[in-house]
């Protein structure tokens, strides 16, 4: 009964959440208008598949309901191939025209953005922004073998030409983001031809868009932008998106696993309670799953499954700490080395690394100090409990009789006489039979 009220109590709510989640749209502005609404959604993460299946659901969206065009508020520091080509199709398939705009001041689109932003209609930047830096790294994060690097480098090319051709931009300067790894800011990318204007905010944006020719399928009429007093509706993640999402951060990623790996150790450490050993797994689920979104090492998670087997050696085996803090170092050196990239965004924060740590030290150090504590404690049930314990002669022992302890009666052998009624102390059991001595009546009684 307990399990099934736990499991309402979160279940239930977490289904209502999601399902009240479900309605993701904000309109921005009221009334009613004859003009198409403009869309307007907003990307500020890594490129994974939760932001690839937002992307690809808000353009559905946007061509079910006509609107006028789409614009993407992009802020990436890059992320997985797999997804950035999901998202580049769907924008140049969707019937919607799809305005790529990187904003605000100060932020980026690299690496998989800049191919978004060369594969949008309109590319648009705010001040102070920056793109490129597109050169392909594998999965670990190293450089790719020579032979690989030139197929990967020649697809990505190639990739990159056919966006630029396609919307008449600086083919040579797109290259180069891939071959050199160049980076362009907001007025270079505009004076190179990368990009169609800078704005300053969104309704400049949608000045600068007003009357402006869009082809989406050549060979057809262009389609004259009108923007300007639209209705602006715009889309939300989800609220399971939305935690979806943060779980492939690094920082959240080890988290979970490094929490869900303790909360095991506590689950082996207590046997039965079930509670921790449920979560643990969970945590550790979730981790998983970050962790194969993102650029792993598998160095870095040997590393961290290390660390979780000397905290469980610390349990069993009496090392005095030495285990635990082998523990913490492993568990912050595969931290620091699990997600191996250039980008601050791609790599766990030291300042998380610093708080797993101390909590992994404290809970470790914590359980091992329990299981060093009942290993020190004095056995008080079955016949070793008996060892010490008071009991009174019920019939006189020369030298055998029986003794009345813990509320049973007991063959018992003393070396000494002891009369009925006098105390004796257990000091040994030898099967049943315990074996006793006489005790003084100013001898205090041992405690343990």
């Amino acid at each position: 009964m307990v399990g099934l009220w736990i499991a309402a109590s979160w279940v239930l709510p977490l289904l209502a959440w999601v399902a009240a989640s479900e309605a993701g749209e904000v309109e921005a502005t009221g009334g009613v208008s004859a003009m198409r609404p403009v869309v307007r959604i907003r990307l500020d993460s890594i490129v994974h598949p939760v932001a690839a299946d937002f992307l690809v659901q808000s353009l559905d969206e946007a061509d079910r309901m006509g609107a006028e065009v789409v614009v993407v508020e992009l802020d990436t520091p890059g992320g997985l191939a797999t997804s950035m080509h999901e998202m580049t199709t769907a924008m140049q398939e969707a019937v919607t025209p799809v305005v790529v705009y990187v904003a605000p001041s100060g932020a980026r689109a690299a690496s998989a953005g800049f191919f978004m932003l060369m594969a949008a209609d309109i590319a648009a930047m705010a001040p102070g922004t920056n793109t490129g830096a597109a050169a392909t790294i594998n999965l670990g994060g190293d450089d790719l073998s020579e032979t690989l690097q030139q197929k990967v480098e020649q697809d990505s090319r190639a990739a990159i030409r056919a966006m630029a051709q396609r919307r008449g931009r600086n083919v040579e300067l797109a290259e180069l983001a891939i071959t050199e790894s160049r980076a362009y800011s907001s007025s270079e990318a505009l004076e190179g031809g990368l990009i169609d204007f800078v704005a300053g905010d969104f309704e400049h944006l949608l000045e600068q868009l007003e009357g402006r020719e869009v082809t989406k399928v050549e060979g057809r009429e262009p389609q004259l932008l009108s923007v300007v007093g639209a209705p602006v509706r715009e889309l939300e993640m989800t609220k399971v998106q939305h935690f979806l999402a943060a779980i492939i951060g690094p920082n959240i990623a080890l988290a979970l696993l490094s929490f869900g790996g303790i909360a095991l150790l506590i689950e082996l450490y207590n046997p039965g309670s079930i509670l921790p050993g449920a979560v643990g797994a969970i945590c550790l689920i979730l981790g998983a799953f970050g962790v194969s979104m993102l650029p792993v090492n598998y160095a870095g998670l040997a590393l961290i499954a290390l660390a979780m087997l000397l905290f469980i050696a610390e349990i069993k085996v009496i090392s005095y700490g030495l285990l635990t803090v082998g523990g913490v170092i492993s568990l912050v050196l595969g931290g620091l080395i699990l997600f191996r990239s250039s980008e601050p965004a791609l790599r766990v924060s030291v300042g998380m690394l610093a708080s797993v740590a101390t909590f992994a030290l404290l809970a470790a150090g914590s359980l091992a100090y329990l299981a060093l504590s009942a290993s020190r404690q004095q056995v008080t049930t079955g016949a070793e409990g008996l060892v010490h314990r008071r009991a009174q002669a019920r019939t006189a022992l020369a030298p055998r009789g029986k003794v009345f302890v813990h509320g049973e009666l007991w063959d018992a052998v003393s070396d000494a006489p002891v009369a009925a009624g006098a105390q004796v102390e257990v000091v040994a059991v030898d099967r049943l039979t315990l074996q006793v001595r006489p005790v003084l009546a100013a001898e205090p009684e041992e405690h343990t």
